[in-house]
């Protein structure tokens, strides 16, 4: 693993984070994958890569390490996967946001990797342009992956647990008020904060509550495991 930056502890992200440069680590067992995004970066004066790593358990350490805001991160790599890493990573406080990254839209990590807490996922052959993109929306605390496209990638990926996995969302989703479950439900058509507070009669800010309450009700980290769940319990 190599770094072009290190710190003591974590930096301010998202909104706070003010004027500093996106921290931006890259885990993928490619050299060459991890050179070109190098690259890539190295021409943005707001993303600078402080970190790299060749697999999963790298990674893992790496966040403690550099406390980057964003990590690009490969599924399928040796020892320790992308999957696994994200789970680790994400289930801890002051997690960097994960951006996975494949060669498949309709690959079954995608999805594992997505409910571990991942906020989005990119090809990748996707442009560069994009890919900065990307880095830069979910630096700033948003997603990159609509509930839409959730379900397009659900649609075709085979799920042989499904009727497991219906039943488990379903047993989570009933603890949430009928009020939190209809911002669920709207979270999960891929309703901003802004059309659901339309949609059901409520404040922008209230909205904010709501999700806010749900992600922590559900023990999730973003829109997107919202949507996830409420997809599995089949409720859109």
């Amino acid at each position: 693993m190599a770094a072009v930056a290190d710190v003591k502890g974590p930096p301010a992200a998202g909104p706070d984070r003010g004027r500093r440069p996106i921290r931006l680590a890259v885990v993928d067992d490619d050299p060459l994958v991890r050179a070109g995004l190098r690259i890539l970066v190295g021409g943005s004066p707001d993303i600078e890569v402080v970190a790299e790593a060749a697999d999963g358990a790298q990674a893992v350490s790496m966040v403690h390490a550099h406390w980057p805001d964003v990590i690009l991160m490969d599924v399928r790599m040796p020892r320790v996967d992308g999957l696994v890493a994200t789970r680790r990573i994400r289930s801890r406080p002051g997690a960097p946001e994960i951006i996975v990254l494949t060669t498949f839209n309709a690959d079954e990590y995608v999805l594992d990797a997505l409910r571990g807490g991942a906020c989005g996922f990119l090809l990748k052959d996707t442009p560069p342009r994009e890919i900065l993109a990307a880095v830069r929306t979910v630096a700033a605390g948003a997603a990159i992956l609509s509930p839409a496209v959730v379900r397009r990638l659900i649609d075709h990926v085979a799920d042989p647990v499904a009727g497991t996995r219906r039943a488990r969302a379903r047993e989570r989703l009933a603890a949430l008020t009928d009020r939190e479950r209809d911002v669920a439900v709207l979270v999960g058509q891929g309703g901003s904060n802004a059309e659901i507070a339309a949609g059901l009669g409520m404040g922008v800010p209230t909205v904010k509550g709501h999700v806010s309450r749900l992600l922590a009700k559900l023990g999730l980290n973003n829109r997107v495991q919202i949507a996830l769940l409420v997809h599995d319990a089949e409720l859109l």
